[in-house]
């Protein structure tokens, strides 16, 4: 062990260096706080255009140059002392600061470890000003003349050059300048406004023009995020939510590309976070990352800022209800991902059930005379408990169906143009596909349908909005079902009653040994009543009873779905496989099973004609 003698000294205030030195310690963590807090004072000072210039992953120069309203001569070296700020004056400016730096640190700070130069110039000065300052808090550095336009230029070099015991805790110059790049464009996020270019040693690594948040969230996060993505607008009182939130389909290993801001400030907050996190829970898999770029704006008096040294993280004064607000608008986005948004980018605001044909009764599913006729479709009213347990699913192998079942139709090219987008995004089946896949002709091509993830989401959707509706219908069994169950599936039975009846489950204990199920949930009638059973109480004993419905109540009901939903190699109908398109039309997230991989995918014409090099 390392002896920590402490010297014996009397009470004695520190110098304002070594205080500047220690607050750098919380301010500039490394280059990228540097980046961050100047970057910050840059949109502070009205910029629109921002040039950042690195040297060896900032360690080595970092220089911000912009257009701002820039610093009179005679400011100049206040504004390298400690706790000196024009961004606020009082307690109640802190309250409702609207700035993103405020506290006048950080520039004394940076000045304390690094070799700064800062040089400015107003709308009205004849020429710039500058001041060289290795020592934050002195104010006795020379002002002197210095050429440049309008704003406001940071130069600082050989980072921690004074305390080098900081430095040797930096990581290599790759590294450190992907830190400092994370945080350029975690702000150019924030500001479409504003122009922003990064270069490093020299070379230009990105730029960024004024554009629209669309366009700059898919410069900045690719393409695959701005062709799969729900875009977010929802108003809430003093509360509103934008941006862009990720199809689950998009997921990724990582949470490296999830922006969320309060105010225009990039924030990594665990209430907002885990509000995201929560409205995905039911369509993506437990280790995957949604990806998103969402802004909050509300009064500044209802959130504190002033709460971590680096202003990443946030207090709300009403955390509940944002949490809340939060939760419930990204779930309304999500709710969208059905095949109403085919061929398009869905709005974020559900559609009245009487606005499309189909969803005037989502137990029923009706062709009109002319599709029956054109499509050699029968005209379908079912539960979907019971469609797909019927006998007309039998075939001999071949493509004619037993039991009186319709031929699977015919498409030609005139039949094709009567489709509706808007009515039948899905299209019409055309066949089954090794007994998993449904394979169906929509307008734009065709459409490959994985027929088990699809049902699932659907009988999961009709759970969840019958437990939530407290309208869980129930079949009493004309014979109850025995079977042998062990001491601890007799003691769950009988110790969650009331959390098996809530689920529409009627299990009766009718010796130490012996269950006996006597009712089940309507819409898993047709599922193996035993195995059922068993699944139910193996879930409600391993997540605690009553807490499943309330804790883990998305895992129990996606474990119930599956049970009933369509297996593979189950020979369909061409009427059952219009029918579960239709109910895919009608269903909140059925772009996505429960675990967030897709239920089904469009092939395009053109993508077709390229599989076959036609038009070469």
């Amino acid at each position: 062990m390392y002896a920590t003698t402490q010297p014996l000294r009397p009470i004695q205030p520190l110098s304002d260096q070594l205080i500047s030195q220690i607050a750098a310690g919380e301010v500039v963590e490394r280059p990228s706080a540097v980046v961050k807090e100047l970057l910050e004072n840059a949109l502070d000072a009205g910029a629109t255009t921002i040039n950042i210039r690195l040297e060896q992953g900032g360690v080595k120069r970092i220089a911000i140059t912009d257009n701002g309203r820039g610093i009179a001569p005679e400011q100049l070296p206040l504004a390298l002392a400690r706790h000196a700020t024009s961004k606020i004056n009082s307690l109640n400016e802190l309250e409702n600061v609207a700035t993103l730096g405020f506290r006048g640190e950080a520039l004394a700070s940076i000045a304390s470890v690094s070799q700064l130069t800062l040089t400015s110039r107003t709308a009205d000065a004849q020429h710039a000003w500058e001041i060289c300052g290795v020592q934050g808090s002195d104010q006795k550095n020379t002002v002197a003349p210095s050429s440049g336009s309008q704003g406001t230029t940071v130069d600082v070099q050989d980072l921690y050059f004074n305390t080098p015991a900081r430095r040797k805790f930096l990581k290599t110059e790759q590294t450190e300048f992907g830190h400092c790049a994370e945080v350029v464009r975690r702000i150019a996020l924030s500001r479409p406004d504003v122009a922003f270019s990064l270069t490093h040693n020299g070379k230009t690594v990105d730029h960024w023009s004024v554009n629209d948040i669309a366009k700059r969230s898919a410069h900045i996060l690719g393409s695959e995020f701005s062709g799969a993505r729900l875009p977010l607008e929802e108003t809430a009182g003093p509360l509103h939510l934008h941006g862009f939130i990720g199809l689950p389909t998009t997921s990724k290993a990582r949470g490296d590309a999830q922006y969320f801001y309060v105010n225009g400030r990039f924030v990594r907050d665990k209430l907002l976070t885990h509000a995201v996190r929560s409205a995905y829970q039911d369509v993506l898999h437990g280790d995957r990352y949604p990806s998103y770029v969402i802004s909050l704006d509300l009064d500044p008096a209802l959130v504190d800022v002033n709460v971590h040294p680096s202003k990443i993280e946030v207090r709300f004064r009403d955390s509940r209800a944002v949490h809340q607000f939060v939760f419930h608008a990204v779930s309304r986005a999500l709710a969208q991902t059905s095949a109403t948004a085919f061929g398009a980018v869905p709005s974020p605001t559900p559609a009245p059930s009487g606005a499309l044909p189909w969803l005037r009764d989502a137990q029923q599913t009706t062709f009109s005379p002319q599709f029956q006729q054109q499509y050699g479709v029968a005209q379908t009213t079912a539960n979907y408990g019971a469609l797909f347990n019927t006998d007309t699913a039998v075939t001999d192998g071949s493509n004619n169906y037993s039991s009186g079942a319709s031929p699977l139709p015919v498409f030609n090219g005139g039949a094709a143009q009567t489709m509706s987008d808007e009515e039948f995004p899905l299209g019409f089946a055309l066949a089954q596909l090794h007994g998993i896949f449904i394979l169906a002709q929509n307008t734009k091509g065709l459409a490959l349908v994985d027929m088990h993830a699809a049902h699932e989401r659907i009988l999961y959707e009709q759970l969840k909005n019958a437990l939530d509706d407290n309208a869980m219908q129930v079949q009493p069994l004309l014979i109850p079902i025995t079977f042998y169950a062990d001491d601890v599936e007799v003691g769950t039975a009988e110790d969650s009653k009331e959390t098996l009846q809530s689920l529409g489950f009627d299990i009766a204990v009718m010796s130490p040994t012996t269950l006996a199920i006597r009712a089940v949930p309507t819409l898993l009638r047709n599922a193996d009543a035993q195995s059922l059973a068993r699944d139910v109480l193996r879930d409600v004993r391993e997540y605690g009873g009553s807490r499943v419905l309330v804790e883990r109540r998305n895992e129990l009901l996606g474990t119930l779905a599956c049970h009933t939903a369509v297996r593979a190699n189950r020979m369909l109908t061409v009427p059952e496989m219009n029918a579960l398109l239709r109910q895919m039309e009608a269903t909140e997230r059925a772009d996505q099973c429960n675990h967030g991989r897709p239920t089904w995918v469009q092939l395009g014409l053109s993508d077709l004609d390229k599989l076959f090099e036609r038009g070469r």
